[in-house]
């Protein structure tokens, strides 16, 4: 299945795979992602960093917890080895930037069927080891919980606390409580700040 916000790229994604393999699924947005890969347990999941709704990193974290034997490809514009790097701690099994040649989907996608993984060329492979080996993964996981990096990725799009507990399926107290947790954890002061953060750290484009 496919997992992106762009819809073009979506479709041309599914149209190159098709002659090989079956798409059981297209959707736009993290939160769909992990509805669709509960009922379709898909073989592979190919999805972007950058999502509405929830990030590709924490979707990565809830699919393999929900579907271990599915494998993580990710599709995206960054390039950063750190992110790169983070998402094969989030249980990817590959990593692609958009701008590769089309036929490198198609090699990701054999590989992590064969049980390898497969790294971008443009991404500097040794970098990326140096960082897995290190063990350091982001700084705010030590500091902000799972739900809290829900909340604070839909606070970044713009979302009132009643959409986001009716998103997350909380209370719209609860959900201003992880919003002040989020903020003096990560010593916040304002709404500027918090959008600042999240972009910074991947959690929206």
């Amino acid at each position: 299945m496919i997992a992106d916000d762009h819809t073009l790229l979506a479709e041309a994604c599914k149209n190159l795979l098709e002659p090989e393999f079956e798409v059981v699924a297209v959707v736009n947005n993290g939160r769909d992602l992990i509805e669709t890969v509960r009922d379709l347990q898909p073989d592979v999941a190919i999805l972007d960093i950058a999502m509405p709704q929830l990030n590709g990193l924490d979707a990565a974290d809830q699919l393999k917890r929900l579907v271990p034997s599915t494998r993580v490809v990710f599709l995206t514009m960054n390039i950063d080895p750190q992110v790169a790097a983070e998402a094969f701690r989030r249980g990817a099994s590959g990593y692609l930037v958009k701008n590769s040649a089309a036929a490198e989907l198609m090699t990701a996608v054999r590989q992590v069927l064969r049980g390898q993984s497969y790294l971008s060329p443009l991404i500097t492979e040794d970098t990326v080891r140096f960082l897995l080996r290190s063990g350091k993964s982001y700084d705010q996981e030590k500091r902000i919980t799972a739900r809290q990096r829900e909340v604070l990725q839909l606070l970044a799009e713009g979302k009132s606390m009643k959409e986001i507990a009716s998103a997350l399926k909380l209370k719209p107290g609860t959900v201003a409580f992880h919003k002040y947790r989020v903020m003096e954890s990560l010593g916040l002061r304002t709404n500027s700040e918090l959008l600042h953060y999240a972009i910074k750290n991947h959690l929206v484009s």
